[in-house]
């Protein structure tokens, strides 16, 4: 889970641009979670904690891949494309 306090505390979920699962699509833009929208707020979320974000986001990563395996068990994930999309993006400075 993301730390309690910080910049969004007190922001309905909805607007932090949280996952839809099992299908890992966010729930305002139906992007691939972590959509654009999620990344800004993570950042801000973990602006002190690059290292809390990635350990979340691998996390996430875990949980997403046993999802999208439930959900489609002929089409495995690549593991490489959800590396990147769960954890590679952190390690970067925001564009």
């Amino acid at each position: 889970m993301p730390p309690a306090g910080g910049p969004l505390t007190g922001l309905h979920p909805v607007h932090q641009h949280l996952p839809r699962r099992p299908t890992w699509l966010c729930r305002i833009c139906a992007a691939t979670w972590p959509c654009a929208g999620a990344r800004m707020l993570l950042r801000v979320q973990y602006e002190a904690d690059r290292v809390g974000l990635s350990v979340y986001l691998a996390s996430q990563l875990f949980e997403a891949t046993a999802d999208l395996l439930t959900l489609n068990p002929d089409a495995v994930p690549d593991p490489r494309e959800l590396f990147d999309r769960f954890v590679v993006w952190t390690a970067r400075p925001p564009e």
